[in-house]
C-alpha cells in the first residue's frame, strides 16, 4: 500500500518568474540594426580574419579555465547520480563475524554453577533499509541535482561566450597596438624630414635654431610613444597566450597573417530582447540555480511528514555452546529473520523543520530576484554595446575624412616652410594634428570591433561550437579513468545536453 501511495509530491513546481523585458531595442530606428533570427554560432567569422578564426579554435581546445569548466559538469553529473541512488534502498549490508565472548562471573547472566560463560559465536547475513519516497523527498532531490547539473552546463556556455568574446578582444587590441605603433613610426618618418629641413634651413640663416628644436622636440615625443605602445603590445600577446593556454610567448608565428585592425561589418543582427531568455547562458543559469532551490523546499518540507521505510533482516547465527557447532551457522534453522514495515516521525522538532523550510524558501526567492536582475543586465549589456558598436562607426566616418584633411595640410605646410612662406610653427602644428587624427582613428576602428564583439558576448553568442562536442579533452578523461572509475559518465552523451533541456525528477537507474 505504502508503494502504491509513493507518489506524492510536496513543495512548489517552479515557474519562471515574470520578468521586465523591453519590446524592442533603444537603436531599432537605426538601418544598421536588424530584429532578424540568428544563432551567433560562429560570430567571430563576421571579421573575416583568418588568424582570430585559428586562435578561438585553439583556445576552445587548449584554454584551462574552459577545462576547469568542463570538469565542473563532470562533477555536478556524479552529484545527480548521488542523489538517483537514494531512490533505492539506501542502506544494503551484508555482514559477517566471529567473536569470541566471556561473560563476568560476577553478571547477573552468569550460571549458578560455573560462574561466567564462555563461547564463540559466528553470524553471516544482510540487512536492508529502504525509505519510500511517500512525499516526493528523494525526487524533489534528483529534480534539484538535475538542475545544478544543467545550471553548471550553462556555466560551462557562460565560459565559452567571454573566452571567445575575451579573446577577440585581445586580438584586436595586439592588431591595434600594431597599427599604432606603424602610425607613430610613419610620422617619425615625416619628423625626421621636417627636422632636417629645419637644419638645413638654419645652415643657410634662413631660419633660426627655435625651428630646429621645435622640429626636434616633436621627433623625440612621437619616438616616445613608441615603448608605450609595444609595452601595451607585449602585454596583449601575454595575455593571448594564458588564454591559448600556454606561458608567455612571442606568439609572432600564430599571428602571422594580414596586418591591420579587424573590419567589421556596418550591420549586427541583434533579435528581440525576449531571445536573450533561451541565449544568454549566464541567465539560463541563474534560472537554473533558481530551479534547483525551488526543489530544495520541497526536500524541507517532507520532513514535516512521517518517513514510512521498509526493514529487513536475514541473519545466520551458531555458537559452540552445549552440542552446538559454528558450523551449524549453514543450517535453515539457525536464521534470525526481521522483516516490516516501520514509521519514523519527528513530531517535536521544536520549530527546526519549518525555520528550514522558511531558509529555503528566502533562498529561492534570493534566487528568483537575482534571475529578474539577470535579465535586467542582458538588456543592459545589448544596448551599450550596441550603441557603442553604431555610435563608434559615426565617430570613424569623421575622422577618415579629417585624416585626409590633415595629411594635405601637412603636405601643404612642408611646402610653404621649405619655400620661406610660413614658419615652422604651422609645420609643427599640422604635424600633431595629423599624428593625433591618426591615433585616434586607429582606436576608433578598434572600438567599433570591440563594440561588435560585446555585442555579440552580450547576446550570448559563441556557445553553441560545444553541441555535438565534448567538454573534456580526451587525455583528461583518460587521466581521471586512471585514478578512479567513472563507469560510463565519461560519456559526452551523459553531459554535453542540450541547453533547452528542462530539470526531471524523474527517477532513473543507478550509475555503477
Amino acid at each position: 500500500m505504502l508503494l502504491a501511495f509513493a507518489g506524492c509530491t510536496v513543495g512548489p513546481n517552479f515557474q519562471r518568474p515574470k520578468t521586465a523585458l523591453s519590446a524592442n531595442w533603444q537603436e531599432i530606428a537605426d538601418p544598421r540594426v536588424s530584429t532578424a533570427s540568428a544563432t551567433y554560432r560562429g560570430w567571430w567569422k563576421a571579421f573575416n580574419d583568418r588568424v582570430l578564426d585559428r586562435l578561438i579554435e585553439r583556445a576552445y581546445r587548449e584554454n584551462l579555465s574552459l577545462r576547469q569548466a568542463g570538469v565542473r559538469v563532470l562533477q555536478a553529473r556524479a552529484q545527480l547520480g548521488v542523489a538517483v541512488g537514494e531512490i533505492f534502498p539506501q542502506t544494503q549490508q551484508a555482514i559477517g563475524a566471529v567473536q569470541y565472548n566471556r561473560t563476568s562471573d560476577r553478571a547477573a547472566t552468569a550460571l549458578p554453577t560455573r560462574g561466567s560463560v564462555e563461547y564463540w559465536q559466528s553470524q553471516i547475513g544482510a540487512q536492508a533499509s529502504w525509505e519510500l519516497d511517500f512525499w516526493g523527498k528523494i525526487r524533489r532531490n534528483i529534480e534539484s541535482a538535475d538542475a545544478s547539473l544543467l545550471s553548471t552546463l550553462a556555466d560551462y556556455d557562460n565560459t565559452l561566450v567571454t573566452l571567445t568574446a575575451d579573446l577577440a578582444n585581445v586580438y584586436i587590441t595586439i592588431r591595434t597596438a600594431e597599427e599604432r605603433i606603424r602610425i607613430a613610426r610613419e610620422n617619425v618618418e615625416t619628423q625626421q624630414e621636417s627636422l632636417k629641413i629645419a637644419e638645413a634651413r638654419m645652415a643657410w640663416g634662413t631660419a633660426t635654431q627655435l625651428d630646429v628644436d621645435q622640429a626636434r622636440t616633436a621627433l623625440l615625443n612621437t619616438l616616445a610613444t613608441i615603448p608605450t605602445l609595444e609595452t601595451q603590445l607585449r602585454q596583449a600577446r601575454d595575455a593571448l597566450s594564458v588564454l591559448l593556454g600556454m606561458p608567455p610567448s612571442d606568439l609572432s608565428d600564430l599571428l602571422e597573417g594580414p596586418p591591420g585592425i579587424p573590419a567589421s561589418p556596418r550591420d549586427v543582427i541583434v533579435g528581440i530582447p525576449a531571445d536573450l531568455l533561451r541565449r544568454r547562458p549566464d541567465v539560463r543559469r541563474a534560472e537554473l540555480q533558481a530551479a534547483a532551490q525551488s526543489a530544495q523546499i520541497g526536500v524541507a518540507k517532507a520532513d514535516l511528514f512521517p518517513a514510512f521505510s521498509l526493514v529487513g533482516n536475514l541473519v545466520f547465527v551458531s555458537t559452540d555452546l552445549g552440542k552446538f557447532k559454528l558450523s551449524d551457522m549453514f543450517r535453515w534453522g539457525s536464521r534470525q529473520v526481521q522483516i516490516g514495515p516501520s514509521v519514523q516521525w519527528n513530531i517535536l522538532n521544536y520549530g527546526q523543520i519549518t525555520n528550514d523550510i522558511r531558509v529555503q524558501d528566502a533562498s529561492f526567492q534570493q534566487l528568483l530576484i537575482a534571475y529578474q536582475n539577470a535579465v535586467l543586465s542582458a538588456q543592459q549589456d545589448v544596448e551599450d554595446n550596441l550603441v557603442a558598436f553604431l555610435r563608434a562607426q559615426d565617430r570613424a566616418d569623421l575622422l577618415g575624412q579629417s585624416v585626409v584633411s590633415a595629411k594635405s595640410a601637412v603636405a601643404i605646410a612642408l611646402l610653404r616652410y621649405r619655400e620661406g612662406v610660413t614658419d615652422f610653427t604651422t609645420v609643427l602644428t599640422a604635424q600633431q594634428a595629423l599624428l593625433s587624427q591618426q591615433d585616434s582613428l586607429a582606436s576608433t576602428l578598434a572600438s567599433i570591433a570591440t563594440g561588435l564583439v560585446g555585442t555579440y558576448r552580450a547576446l550570448g553568442g559563441g556557445w553553441e561550437v560545444r553541441e555535438g562536442e565534448d567538454l573534456v579533452p580526451a587525455e583528461i578523461k583518460a587521466e581521471m579513468q586512471r585514478r578512479t572509475n567513472w563507469g560510463d559518465l565519461l560519456t559526452p552523451s551523459t553531459y554535453n545536453l542540450p541547453a533547452s533541456r528542462e530539470p526531471k525528477p524523474t527517477p532513473r537507474l543507478p550509475d555503477w
